[in-house]
């Protein structure tokens, strides 16, 4: 009796995909969960309860993921000893949001909303006003920062109110459109070298009797891209992070807390052709396609006229089995961006978004050559990618 013929692959149901924790346990609640003592007028409200303190201080790493941190107890001994203060002493991790990009994220530690919201739905994204892809990490092309992102910068507010408000970061990132729409407000202090950094934001900190600083590392997640996370490399750079976060703890002033929390976490692809699809190279995926954008493991899709629902049940068939894939409509039911996304950012949300569920990404070798050429990446809802920490160390 002969085999039977293998049966046909089960497509993921993108309702039933892990959206992050809006409003209770996702970076977009951090701060204004973390400055609700301060009594700062604006601030959006958040269903996350953290104990008050004084001083607030937030140091995000770029990439430092919370199953990365788990992996790594000998690279990371200071920040693994901290895991079981995560989330307010549950021990558990917060979701950066979707997509687990840096722009994205950075823009919901800023603005205490989530991607629907703040519009920044994406690594890049269609401007329905124009017709171009918005590269959102870059600012390319150049678009108005408060027309992209209208709404005020937790920092603007606490400043406002009085609090003492600066972030501590490297001196690249002082004028940047990403900055003022997602950072702004208070004091920019430049500083080169991560130990500047936090020697600083200690002094900040200690500055006035009630401080909110930022603070923000990206040596990880460059280390990541370039090498991937199962890199020698890679691992020295986690060491550096986790000395560098004992010494702004050991330096807290008193009447202060510290949280240590990262925009996404990061996942190797392997160099294979099952592994990476080349959207460029592939006629049927491209099918009806008038623009990809997002990355590799996160993507919005966007359709020539009339071909959406064409687009859609091609990429399901092709992908369904590795991919949540959805139409616009169905990410923004199931949650994706958010409970309520606003009318301004449903139009530079794909006709159908794809995440990755399996060891998979969708390159571009032509259109996107250095994204391509990335060993880590990340974008998706898996668990590696999505879960990041929320360590914490009070005076």
């Amino acid at each position: 009796m002969g085999r039977p013929f293998p049966a046909d692959p089960v497509p993921l149901d993108p309702r039933k995909a892990p959206v992050p924790g809006y409003g209770s346990a996702a970076l977009c609640d951090v701060i204004p969960a973390a400055v609700a003592g301060f009594g700062v007028p604006g601030m959006p409200a958040t269903g996350l309860t953290l104990a008050p303190a004084d001083r607030v201080c937030v140091f995000l790493v770029d990439g430092l993921g919370w199953e990365l941190i788990g992996r790594h107890p000998q690279e990371a001994p200071y920040l693994c000893s901290l895991l079981g203060s995560s989330l307010g002493g549950s021990g558990r991790p917060l979701t950066a949001g979707f997509p687990a990009t840096t722009a994205t994220s950075l823009a919901s530690v800023g603005t205490g909303l989530p991607p629907g919201a703040h519009g920044l739905a994406g690594y890049t994204t269609l401007n329905p006003d124009t017709g171009e892809l918005m590269n959102q990490l870059r600012w390319q092309p150049w678009t108005q920062p408060s027309a992209w992102q209208p709404y005020p910068t937790v920092f603007q507010l606490a400043d406002a109110a009085g609090i003492a408000t600066c972030q501590v970061s490297s001196p690249t990132f002082q004028h940047t459109p990403l900055t003022k729409v997602a950072l702004s407000g208070g004091d920019f202090h430049g500083r080169l070298t991560g130990e500047e950094r936090m020697d600083l934001a200690a002094d900040r900190l200690a500055a006035a009797d009630r401080t909110l600083v930022y603070t923000y590392y990206s040596e990880l997640d460059a280390m990541g891209h370039r090498h991937g996370v199962d890199s020698d490399a890679w691992r020295g750079q986690l060491m550096m992070v986790d000395r560098l976060a004992q010494r702004l703890a050991e330096q807290l002033p008193p009447r202060a807390v510290l949280y240590v929390t990262a925009d996404h976490g990061m996942i190797d692809i392997p160099f294979d052709e099952d592994s990476r699809i080349d959207f460029d190279e592939d006629w049927e995926l491209r099918a009806g396609v008038a623009v990809l954008g997002g990355e590799g493991r996160a993507r919005h899709v966007y359709a020539v006229p009339g071909a959406a629902a064409d687009v859609y049940a091609v990429w399901s068939e092709v992908l369904g089995d590795r991919m949540w894939v959805a139409t616009r409509d169905e990410a923004v039911q199931a949650g994706w961006f958010g409970p309520h996304p606003e009318p301004r950012v449903l139009a530079r949300i794909g006709d159908v978004v794809a995440a990755a569920c399996d060891d998979v990404a969708i390159t571009a070798s032509r259109t996107e050559p250095g994204e391509s050429r990335m060993t880590g990446l990340h974008g998706s809802m898996t668990p590696v990618e999505q879960l990041v920490p929320l360590l914490e160390v009070r005076s």
